[in-house]
């Protein structure tokens, strides 16, 4: 756990908003995504970093614990905290398809008995296209599985492991020191509870092995950076035949040359000319779904916004779709011949007063009465 401050990690006031901070984790993310940056540990440290403060500061729960508590808020190793892996937390979605929503992580078995395996996490990075259409995809995972000969027990077959006779079984022993008796683990069995006096020449003993494994995932549709999908059983196989542990798929959506999205509305800046912004006018404009005509009325100002209902977003857990949202901007023509140039003189000395320029009259009216202030 990192002890830096995760508002500092993510570069955000203490009072941000959900929607801001989602918005910080996403352009790290973005920036330090190992897939952008092969070979680079500094920025698979910032990566991590990044997502370890989102994960807590994400979760209302979690955040508040931390503002009130610091890192031993919420440190599973503190005591009290809201730490560790399968808590209830962190945009888990659609649970009943992938497996329950980070449904407490069902913790070890006792020692010497089955283990359950450890959660992996991987990284997924979509185009967002796939992100609002959904889509299903190969990834291989490196992970430890169980050892089928010897069904996970570290035992060759035939055989299985015995029960330590300085524990008892219990993998720890108590000492006598003086007046007070200390428990510590069992030097023979290191706290496993069981020896194995045959071990499995396959594995040797460890009752699992390194494998990469090979998924498909489907990826449902209107999923967005921070979003994580559960694959139940996916993780490394547990010790002593314990259950496997759980792979959780981190979703992570590039930018895009055209859009930009916030929530379930999309963005999308809009080149228009002078001319068309002052007469009006027609063009097309590219949607997810293909181009749609978008008339721009006379004397319209740069910056202003258009809206295409239905255009944008239908959100991962339901809901009506978002909208797209285009934004004007006015060019100002360049590389102009000089004929060109003096027809703009001649049409700059036609408009008599400042009648023709709204916002230019009460920005100068703005400014009088502030330097008139000072």
């Amino acid at each position: 756990m990192s002890k830096r401050d995760y508002y500092e990690i993510l570069g955000v006031a203490r009072d941000v908003d959900s929607k801001e901070l989602k918005r910080a984790y996403r352009k790290l993310a973005m920036k330090y995504h190992p897939d952008r940056n092969p070979d680079d540990p500094e920025a698979d440290a910032k990566f991590k970093e990044a997502t370890e403060a989102y994960e807590i500061l994400g979760d209302e729960q979690k955040r508040a614990a931390y503002d009130q508590y610091g890192h031993a808020g919420v440190d599973p190793n503190a005591g009290g905290g809201f730490g560790g892996g399968g808590g209830a937390n962190f945009s888990d979605i659609f649970g009943d398809v992938f497996g329950d929503i980070f449904g407490g992580g069902g913790g070890r078995g006792g020692r010497g008995g089955p283990q359950r395996g450890a959660d992996l996490r991987y990284t997924m990075e979509l185009t967002l296209e796939e992100a609002v259409r959904g889509v299903e995809k190969t990834i291989r995972v490196p992970t430890l599985v169980g050892c089928e000969p010897c069904g996970g027990s570290g035992a060759k077959p035939g055989t299985s492991p015995k029960t330590c006779t300085t524990c008892g079984g219990q993998g720890q022993v108590r000492m006598q020191q003086g007046f007070f008796s200390v428990q510590q683990t069992c030097p023979t069995c290191r706290g496993q509870g069981t020896i194995i006096e045959d071990p499995c020449d396959s594995c040797h003993g460890r009752g699992v092995k390194e494998e990469t494994k090979t998924l498909s995932v489907k990826i449902p549709p209107g999923v967005d950076t921070g979003d994580r999908i559960r694959l139940s059983g996916e993780g490394e196989a547990g010790a002593m035949g314990g259950p496997a542990g759980d792979l959780y798929v981190q979703v992570s959506v590039r930018e895009h040359d055209l859009f930009q999205r916030d929530g379930r509305n999309l963005y999308c800046d809009v080149p228009i000319s002078i001319v068309d912004a002052a007469l009006g006018g027609e063009l097309e404009v590219p949607t997810l779904d293909g181009r749609v005509k978008l008339k721009i009325p006379a004397e319209t100002q740069s910056g202003k916004l258009f809206r295409l209902r239905g255009k944008g977003v239908t959100p991962v857990r339901g809901g009506s779709p978002g909208d797209l949202l285009c934004r004007v901007q006015v060019e100002t023509p360049v590389n102009l011949t000089s004929e060109q140039k003096e027809l703009l003189r001649q049409f700059q000395a036609s408009l008599n007063g400042e009648k023709h320029s709204p916002k230019k009259t009460g920005w100068f009216d703005g400014v009088k009465k502030f330097f008139e202030e000072i």
